[in-house]
């Protein structure tokens, strides 16, 4: 077992300053420097999820064809696709793996299914609207190598139209129950070459060890669409799993491409409250309740004062969805919480806290 124990009572406890220095950088891993190479070559799987991707795909596919790593499998989860997507993955992409599902599961349950075939020691998931720098694999495997502590990596997204900035460098999870792309819309200027620990890699190409997710499950497809990496990431991190993110691993990606706005908006305002209730530890519910509570009302307000935008409107549709799930929630929240390896310490360390700007 090469998970990293951390729990008050293990063995293996984290170090008062591997906490105090959660966010500091492991070690110097500048991009000038020479790509990783593994030090052995395991299979990896990447898992794409598809629905009505056919103008994507053959971008995404042809930066797979060009990984200088070698052992690759790739698997497209397709959800009832109705524009070609089917017929270009048999015509142009024989080597590809394709699971016709038949209908739309929506991205957990894509993810899921190709998850579940998937053969590799590492299972990456792939944005169909995306595409892979050539070292991207190569540099994800040696970060696990690297790493025995670690069961996700995180890789640098860039925008795909505006490669010197960026969709996210990790991803981070508030006190107050706010997730956020850590870096987005911040010009590429060196300040994240560093490799370090964050608390998720974004669901757009995280990277996660096989031997993790027997322990913590898959994707929750309660969530269907959005948060459901940071629901994985709250497991992973509960039972002791670090997320680390590697700079040189360097996916672009078509931002909102393959997605709908009114659609993101409701399933954030629902999964937002979906996390806080299965996955969010009561010792810090005590502690930030007021922090949370004031987070929601601000989304409730924000939604209400933008009443005329289709968005707004999801959103609060969405946060009373959230509502009507708790007991839901709650029936998946103890073995959650039963999991946990870790102490309050490491929670605190690993979450942001709130901009004073927001407490006013």
């Amino acid at each position: 077992m090469t998970k990293l124990q951390l729990s008050e009572s293990a063995n293996q406890r984290i170090s008062e300053s591997q906490i105090t220095d959660f966010n500091k950088p492991t070690s110097d891993h500048s991009t000038n420097l020479p790509v990783h190479q593994p030090t052995s070559l395991p299979l990896t799987s990447v898992i794409i999820p598809n629905w009505n991707g056919a103008p994507h795909l053959p971008t995404c596919l042809e930066s797979l064809r060009s990984q200088t790593y070698p052992r690759v499998e790739v698997i497209v989860a397709d959800n009832g696709s109705t524009d070609g997507s089917l017929e270009l993955l048999a015509s142009d992409y024989p080597e590809v793996q394709v699971l016709a599902l038949g209908e739309n599961r929506g991205f957990t349950g894509a993810c899921n299914a190709g998850m579940r075939e998937a053969q590799g020691e590492f299972v990456v998931l792939l944005n169909n609207d995306t595409e892979a720098d050539p070292h991207w694999l190569a540099e994800v495997v040696a970060a696990f190598q690297r790493h025995p502590e670690v069961g996700l990596v995180a890789s640098k997204m860039l925008l795909f139209d505006r490669r010197d900035t960026f969709h996210t460098a990790g991803d981070y999870y508030r006190v107050d129950g706010i997730p956020g792309n850590r870096g987005v819309w911040e010009k590429d200027e060196g300040q994240y070459d560093q490799e370090e620990y964050v608390f998720n890699a974004c669901g757009g190409s995280a990277a996660y060890r096989e031997e993790m997710l027997e322990l913590v499950g898959l994707l929750d497809e309660d969530f269907f669409f959005s948060c459901e990496d940071l629901d994985l990431a709250w497991r992973a991190q509960l039972a002791g799993w670090q997320c680390i993110y590697a700079p040189r691993a360097v996916v672009y990606h078509k931002l909102s491409a393959t997605g709908e706005g009114t659609i993101a908006s409701f399933h954030d305002g629902r999964n937002f409250i979906y996390l806080l209730i299965k996955d969010y530890p009561g010792d810090l519910w005590r502690t930030h309740w007021r922090a949370i509570l004031r987070a929601q009302l601000r989304i409730t307000a924000e939604a209400l004062r933008a009443w005329r935008g289709a968005a707004a409107r999801a959103r609060l549709r969405g946060q009373l969805a959230g509502l009507l799930g708790i007991p839901r929630m709650l029936r998946k929240r103890q073995a959650v919480q039963r999991s946990r390896t870790v102490g309050r310490a490491y929670l605190e360390a690993i979450l942001t806290g709130v901009d004073e700007s927001l407490r006013k």
